[in-house]
């Protein structure tokens, strides 16, 4: 089982920019998607890209601020944030899974990554 590998995070201030990348061989999944988890909050999705076609899935509370991107060459798949906000601190998580489609329930991702730490400050 090979497992992602997430990097990219670090602190930011309120309004600035990060690019997260997870290695992760195009040939081992259909789904690959970016969760984030706060202490004391539920995992929730960030984004999904779906090798199978059809446009990135994104949570209601990115509204157009991330990007999701797959470079199969490199096989790594970017996340891309702007506009940063405070509320956007957590722990980003990679996962994947093979499927007929993506999903937001983090319960059907069956490989993950360590995590990288995203920390926004005001």
């Amino acid at each position: 089982q090979v497992l992602p590998v997430e990097s990219g995070g670090g602190s930011v201030q309120a309004g600035g920019s990060l690019r997260l990348s997870c290695a992760a061989p195009a040939n081992t999944y259909t789904c690959l998607t970016w969760f984030r988890q706060d202490p004391g909050k539920e995992r929730e999705r960030v984004a999904g890209i779906f090798t199978g076609g059809g446009p990135p899935e994104y949570g209601d509370f990115v509204q157009g601020r991330f990007t999701i991107s797959q470079d199969n060459a490199e096989n790594t798949v970017y996340l891309e944030m702007r506009s940063l906000k405070t509320e956007d601190t957590a722990m980003y998580y990679c996962a994947t899974r093979t499927g007929l489609a993506c999903s937001p329930d983090p319960s059907l991702f069956n490989t993950w990554g360590q995590g990288t730490q995203v920390t926004v400050s005001s």
